[in-house]
């Protein structure tokens, strides 16, 4: 595409690495188990980062990243090249090897078979924390700091990066996380003090990379910041004034684009646009209300970055509206003073919309995905500089569109509409207090203490993952698929039986993934074949489409659950996905509040909810894995989302009797400020990664006197190695600190698919171990206060 001269800049934040055709995942698990070496690893990343740089410019983007790139994940690439790299992987300053890398991200077993080589001994090290970036789907690895950190620049990846593309002549704007932000989303060990006090010993890491960056030839770095859209205190929007006057000085000749996304700057908007940067980006999509403020507080001879298209959802943009809100801020600051962008990286959206073609027709014409995202962007510059005219093929086919499926009937069902309507309170609560129902239910369900199950799935070996492609394509027949399904899910129950579980799964091996599974056998949801997103690391998902009123035509999982049941007399847990985390982890439509299409959903499982319990399940599980993850960064707006997603898990959980046992899972989250919303969940158990914490998230539940109880994860299933029953036993007595022993239920943190059965074995095994190891220590206890 030829860019015209007197085109508004237009930038790309980052866009999404992983490949068109998931190269980086096939690549990333090659190399881990051995099966390619490190240079074919590196030659991959090579050629991803080539052909998003060209695509890019093709596309008409005029500010190009680099440095967007990652093998995992960036706040890790950070971490690395700041050189916070915790003791324990035994790194001993230099640069830090791709097997240490990974030990970070993954940890490493020890045996001289896992992921780190010389890095470790022994029994192996764990994996570095891992979290939701923000109230985004995509995890980052939380870096470790310790009061005495020393910092040096153990990598020049930015640099070796913009020299890579400039070699291709490209030249690009490299992307480096923030100090500010790195230092804040960072964790002190121990947790005595602050990482913001370590800020002064990092400044000098970032200032000597931005003099090589500038001795490279960058004249711009774009410095992400995306914790100015938090609530800040005093001390922490200083911390942005000590960094940039610092960063700005030391490089005088380079310009800093400092980035915010995910929200507004609201009271940090004085504080930010006052700080000497040559630029400032701001998210207009998911705070559209801030560009007149922002507009009069940036001063003029900076360049304010629009952020206008959507980095996270994949409708398409309403270019005519767009064009219509910016001119005047064009027309005011000048076609230099302005630059139109995504909202934020692209990371968190499918590559290309083309590479769909099943699709639906009409739903296909409503999206845009990253690379017609980059297109948008472009006939924005032009029409903003150019005028409406000079894109109005592009405009009126927007238009058309946008209006085409507002008018549509394939979005809205008066039947849907109609029972939202009858909602009542009493479908919102459970019949009896959980003291009541907690007795009835051990009468009904005998178990042990400290009972030990799973969270859900089981190893998607790639026999699996075979059988329901060749189904899906027609070369395996809907008896024989049946049959594999059954004898998979036969083998399971026995398994768990065997080695002594003491409530079962079925091992959802019939489960594409935890929320597509129920997305297909609804209404409303639509489904794509290669809209691949990165979760983590080589994790990807791919999000269905809520597009329209959504309802159950047909229960979902009654089927398997009845067919497992029959085949053990212990008891096996109904396995369904929540409605927050169904909406969450799905691209929501954007004509509707959110709260709306929770309930709708919340209606559809309470049906499957209530057909599990007249099938005879007396334990159903009803996972929220997402729910923290969609509470909104601003405090003053965390209490409408609370209300309607507790709102949706009562209405979807309390059609059943006292007792029948509802659990609830939940991933990576800080309880504290969601705990009392929690505890108005009223699940009778609730499940928790707790493993990397090292259980310090039990203390939100301590502090609370949470009364109901939980599951604290044992095993963490996001590493490939298998925890031994001593460090398993050890992480339940920090439970036993924390919780009455009544309260603990034994589990790993999540569910087990993407993991190998000669990893889930013994860690199962040895979980069960240790869970009887707890009640004979418990039974020694109370024999020796009945004797004393």
């Amino acid at each position: 595409m030829t860019v015209s001269q007197n085109s508004i800049p237009v930038a790309s934040l980052g866009f999404p690495r992983i490949g068109r055709h998931r190269e980086l995942k096939f690549a990333l698990e090659g190399f881990w188990s051995g099966k390619i070496p490190e240079n074919e690893l590196i030659e991959t990343a090579r050629r991803l980062r080539a052909e998003n740089w060209s695509l890019q410019r093709d596309k008409g983007i005029t500010r190009i990243p680099s440095n967007d790139f990652s093998f995992y994940d960036h706040v890790l690439d950070t971490a690395v090249m700041v050189g916070a790299v915790p003791s324990v992987y035994g790194w001993k300053g230099g640069d830090v090897s791709l097997s240490a890398y990974f030990a970070m991200a993954r940890g490493s077993q020890g045996d001289g078979h896992a992921d780190c080589g010389h890095v470790h001994q022994g029994h192996g090290v764990p994996a570095l924390e891992m979290t939701k970036w923000f109230d985004t789907n995509y995890h980052y690895m939380v870096p470790e700091v310790s009061e005495d950190q020393e910092f040096s620049l153990t990598s020049q990846k930015p640099v070796d990066h913009f020299l890579e593309a400039k070699a291709l002549g490209i030249h690009t704007r490299p992307i480096i996380l923030g100090p500010v932000t790195f230092l804040k989303l960072a964790k002190a060990r121990p947790a005595t003090f602050k990482p913001l006090d370590l800020l002064a010993k990092l400044l000098p890491v970032y200032a000597e990379l931005l003099r090589r960056l500038a001795a490279a030839g960058a004249d711009w770095v774009e410095i992400d910041e995306p914790i100015a859209v938090l609530d800040l205190t005093e001390g922490e929007r200083h911390a942005f004034s000590v960094a940039y006057k610092v960063l700005t000085k030391a490089v005088p000749g380079l310009k800093i684009m400092l980035a915010t996304y995910f929200g507004g700057l609201s009271g940090n908007l004085a504080a930010v646009a006052d700080l000497p940067v040559a630029g400032l980006h701001v998210d207009l999509v998911r705070a559209p209300e801030q560009l007149d403020d922002v507009s009069k507080a940036v001063r003029k001879g900076q360049v304010l970055s629009l952020g206008v298209i959507d980095g996270r959802n994949i409708w398409r943009a309403d270019l005519a509206s767009i064009i219509n809100r910016l001119q005047p801020i064009v027309t005011a600051r000048g076609i230099e003073g302005v630059e139109v962008a995504p909202s934020c990286s692209l990371l968190h959206v499918p590559i290309d919309l083309e590479l769909e073609t099943a699709l639906d027709a009409d739903l296909t014409s409503w999206l845009a995905f990253a690379t017609q995202k980059l297109s948008e962007l472009s006939v924005l510059g032009r029409g903003l500089a150019e005028g409406k005219a000079a894109v109005s093929a592009e405009v009126e086919a927007a238009s058309k569109a946008i209006a085409a499926r507002a008018a549509s009937p394939k979005v809205t069902d008066p039947l849907v509409q109609g029972r939202i309507a009858g909602i009542d309170a009493g479908m919102k609560r459970r019949n009896s207090a959980f003291a009541e129902r907690r007795a009835l239910q051990a009468g009904a369900i005998r178990l042990p203490l400290f009972p030990t199950t799973t969270i859900g799935s089981f190893p998607q070996t790639p026999e699996v993952r075979k059988a329901r492609s060749a189904h899906a394509k027609g070369t395996l027949s809907y008896v024989d698929y049946e049959a594999f399904l059954r004898k998979e899910t036969e083998a399971t129950i026995r398994w768990q039986e065997e080695i002594g579980l003491d409530v079962l799964v079925h091992g959802e091996f019939e489960r594409n993934d935890m929320v597509q599974y129920f997305g297909e056998q609804l209404s409303g949801f639509a489904f794509t074949q290669h809209a691949w997103v990165q979760s983590y690391g080589s994790r990807y998902v791919r999000p269905p489409i809520i597009f329209g009123d959504v309802f159950r035509p047909n229960p979902m999982t009654v089927r398997w659950w009845d067919y497992s049941q029959s085949l053990t007399q212990k008891p096996v847990k109904g396995m369904l996905t929540g409605p927050v985390t169904i909406l969450n982890w799905s691209f929501v439509r954007d004509d509707l509040p959110r709260g709306e299409t929770c309930r709708q959903i919340a209606l559809a499982i309470r049906d499957e909810v209530v057909d599990l319990e007249k099938a005879g399940a007396k334990m159903i599980q009803i996972d929220e894995a997402a729910l923290r993850e969609g509470l909104p960064l601003r405090h003053k707006d965390r209490k409408a989302y609370l209300e309607w997603a507790v709102e949706c898990f009562r209405l979807c959980s309390s059609g059943v009797a006292d007792e029948t046992q509802v659990h609830t899972h939940m991933c990576y989250s800080e309880f504290n400020d969601i705990i009392v919303a929690i505890a108005a969940m009223d699940a009778d158990v609730i499940s928790i990664e707790t493993s990397r914490s090292k259980m310090e998230l039990l203390d939100a539940f301590r502090n609370f006197k949470y009364p109901n109880e939980i599951g604290p994860g044992v095993y963490d299933i996001h590493s490939p190695r298998i925890p031994e029953v001593r460090e398993m036993t050890d992480l339940l007595s920090l439970a036993r600190k924390r919780l009455q022993d009544e309260q603990l239920w034994v589990n790993p943190d999540c569910g087990l698919k993407t993991r190998k059965w000669e990893e889930v074995k013994p860690a199962l095994i040895n979980m069960v171990e240790a869970a009887r190891s707890l009640r004979q220590l418990h039974t020694k206890a109370e024999g020796q206060a009945a004797v004393a």
